[in-house]
C-alpha cells in the first residue's frame, strides 16, 4: 500500500463522537492539500477529455459515418470499471498522476462527444442557410455560428462530466492519488472507523461537486445569454 495510507490519523478508543472539530483543526493543512489535489485531478481530466472530445467531434462533423464508431469506442471506455482501468495502467505508469488521469479523462468522452454533436445538430436550419447566404465558409460556419449556438448543450454535458469525475476521483485513493477520497479510505482503514475523516471526505467532495456545477452554470449564463431568452419563451 502506498505510503500516504500510514498517516497520523489513528483511531481513538470507544466513545468517540461522530464528528470532531479538533480533528479538522489538527489536519487542516492536509485537508487543503487533498482538496487541491482533487481539484487538480478533476481539472486535468476534464481539460484532456474536452480537448479530445472536440477533436473527435470535428472528425464526426466532417465524416458522419465515423459517429457510431466514436460512440461505440467511447461507450466501451465508459463501461470499464474504474478500479480495473487503474489496475491495467499501474504496470505501465506506476502509482502516478498519469495512471489516475487517463481513466478519468476517458470517462468524460462519451458524454462530451454526444453533447457537442447534439448541440451542433440542434442549430436551426434557417440560421445555417442565412449564414451560407452571407458567404460563410463551412469552417467559418462551424466556429462562428454552430459551436457558439451549441454552447449551452456542450456546457450541460461538461456539468455532468465534471460531477461524475469529482466522484470518480475519490476512487483513485487506491493509488495514493485520491484527493478527498484519501480521508474516506483512512477513515475506514483504522481499527475503529474514524467517522470524522469519512465525513470530511464525503462532505467536501459533495460541496466541490456543487460548487463546480454552479460555476459551470454561471459560465453558461455569461457565455450564452440568448439561451435564457429561448427557454423563457
Amino acid at each position: 500500500m502506498p505510503a500516504p495510507f500510514t498517516s497520523q490519523f489513528v483511531a481513538e478508543g470507544g466513545g468517540r463522537p461522530i464528528f470532531e472539530w479538533r480533528w479538522v483543526d489538527r489536519n487542516s493543512d492536509e485537508i487543503v492539500q487533498k482538496l487541491v489535489e482533487h481539484i487538480t485531478l478533476t481539472g486535468a481530466a476534464l481539460g484532456i477529455g474536452l480537448a479530445l472530445s472536440i477533436g473527435l467531434a470535428l472528425i464526426i462533423l466532417r465524416w458522419r459515418w465515423f459517429y457510431p464508431i466514436a460512440i461505440g469506442a467511447t461507450g466501451a471506455l465508459y463501461v470499464i470499471p474504474s478500479l480495473g482501468a487503474f489496475a491495467l495502467l499501474v504496470p505501465f505508469f506506476g502509482f502516478t498522476f498519469t495512471t489516475a488521469v487517463i481513466p478519468l479523462a476517458s470517462y468524460t468522452l462519451l458524454i462530451l462527444v454526444r453533447n457537442i454533436i447534439t448541440g451542433v445538430d440542434q442549430v436551426p436550419t434557417d440560421v445555417r442557410e442565412a449564414a451560407v447566404g452571407m458567404g460563410f465558409t463551412r469552417r467559418r460556419l462551424l466556429w462562428q455560428i454552430e459551436l457558439p449556438l451549441a454552447l449551452p448543450v456542450v456546457i450541460a454535458g461538461l456539468r455532468v462530466a465534471a460531477v461524475t469525475t469529482i466522484g470518480l476521483v475519490t476512487v483513485t485513493s487506491m493509488l495514493g492519488k485520491g484527493g478527498l477520497g484519501y480521508f474516506i479510505l483512512i477513515g475506514i482503514q483504522t481499527s475503529t472507523p474514524n467517522s470524522t475523516s469519512i465525513i470530511v471526505g464525503i462532505v467536501l467532495s459533495v460541496l466541490l461537486a456543487v460548487a463546480v456545477d454552479l460555476l459551470l452554470w454561471l459560465s453558461e449564463r455569461a457565455l450564452a445569454p440568448w439561451a435564457r431568452k429561448v427557454r423563457a419563451r
